[in-house]
């Protein structure tokens, strides 16, 4: 089924439908949008999103607006239309990733589907995705026409979800390297990744010993980063050296006796060096110290 028509409604629209198309948009790469309240047009339709007082996902009917709704995830928050949506199609939006699907769910799809159903409790204040979606609805002042706008927001949508997915396919790969790496370690204290990994939560979740994890910069150097005592902690398992701070350069290289050391931060949780040799040394000095 290459070219589908979709329903959805008109007029007003909302983060629900806009990235229930925007979802779809990847699967089904010619599709005929309808946006109407008509309901022979409706049930002409291939598949009908937000719109229709059915939810039937064999038979393409994703709304959720009927008496008693279309069903919860297990931690209450209700169905609206994108996460219908997402349930029948997000793993091969990801394709066939179920670890993906299932992150996009919890930090994109449930957020948007608490909102649109009401169900903030638990959802961060301030503005949200689904408000700005929803500013792309024309103001009363302007002389836009609702599926102009619609589809602004869809592209915009389209964009957000790609990015969603690659964020959440980056942090997913990340933890099984950065996995491998402390199995590897010669040294439980210190971890090195070959190349910069994000590697706090998994550090967090597989050893409590890790001290230090050292990388190549993007420029080519090295770097010694402390482990902190939980995600998003400013305090430090063991921090580098204390005469080692706010150093650069020659001064540092006076203090360590390393000829390539560059700097060390003066929080004394990041330092850094040409080599991995000596890098590497940097680690051995701040276990002793």
């Amino acid at each position: 089924m290459n070219n589908i028509t979709i329903a959805t409604h008109n007029g007003n629209f909302h983060a629900d439908d806009v990235f229930s198309i925007a979802a779809l948009k990847n699967i089904f790469p010619s599709i005929e949008l309808i946006r109407t309240r008509n309901l022979e047009l409706i049930a002409k339709a291939d598949i009908v999103i937000d719109v229709g007082g059915e939810y039937d996902a064999d038979a393409g009917r994703f709304d959720h607006h009927q008496r008693g709704g279309a069903g919860e995830r297990e931690n209450g928050i209700p169905y609206s239309s994108f996460g219908l949506i997402w349930q029948k199609y997000g793993l091969e939006i990801c394709q066939g990733n179920q670890e993906v699907a299932n992150s996009v769910d919890a930090g994109l799809v449930s957020t948007i589907d608490a909102i649109d159903c009401g169900h903030v409790d638990g959802v961060a204040q301030g503005i949200s995705l689904s408000q700005t979606i929803s500013m792309f609805n024309p103001t009363w002042q302007e002389d836009s026409h609702f599926d102009a706008c619609f589809d602004e927001a869809v592209e915009f949508a389209s964009r957000v979800l790609t990015r969603f997915i690659a964020s959440a396919n980056g942090g997913i790969s990340a933890k099984d390297i950065v996995a491998k790496a402390i199995e590897n370690a010669k040294d439980p204290r210190v971890i090195v990744l070959e190349q910069y990994t994000p590697w706090k939560r998994t550090v967090h979740a597989l050893s409590e010993v890790a001290l230090y994890m050292v990388y190549p910069s993007n420029s080519g150097q090295w770097r010694i980063q402390t482990v902190p005592v939980e995600p998003g902690s400013f305090e430090d398992r063991k921090p580098l050296p204390n005469g080692w701070a706010g150093l650069s350069d020659q001064a540092l290289k006076d203090v360590t006796g390393i000829d390539d050391a560059m700097f060390c931060h003066n929080g004394l949780f990041i330092a850094g060096a040409e080599s991995f040799e000596s890098t590497m040394k940097m680690a051995a000095m701040a276990l002793e110290a």
